[in-house]
């Protein structure tokens, strides 16, 4: 991941193991890389910009066929965030138990998030 690298370039930077130089040259190469990606995304058909951005994930968010227990919400949104299904379900289950409002959220992403 890209913030990831961003970060451990940071690190190195500040320990002394990376000049100003190298830490601005080894930057713009991961961001250039970043974008020359994003432009295969594009050119492939992808439907966001490619900026990872909140409202762009959410437009690629579909109710999964193969990873449900119910009605594929939990599976669709562990392939749109590269969480785990299991970790969406456990969230949905504390928050209906807690709180009393995930079994809401659940049901009305599964009226509202198409299938796949």
């Amino acid at each position: 991941m890209i913030a990831d690298e961003l970060k451990r370039l940071h690190e190195l930077h500040q320990a002394g193991a990376l000049t100003d130089a190298e830490f601005e040259q080894a930057k713009a190469k991961i961001l250039s890389s970043s974008t020359a990606q994003s432009t295969v995304n594009l050119n492939k058909g992808a439907s966001t910009a490619g900026d990872g951005s909140f409202a762009s994930e959410l437009n690629m968010l579909r109710r999964s066929r193969t990873d449900r227990w119910v009605g594929g919400v939990c599976g669709g949104l562990g392939k749109v965030s590269g969480v785990d299904s299991w970790v969406w379900r456990l969230v949905f289950a504390l928050f209906t138990f807690t709180f009393g409002f995930g079994a809401v959220i659940y049901l009305l992403l599964w009226i509202f998030v198409p299938e796949e």
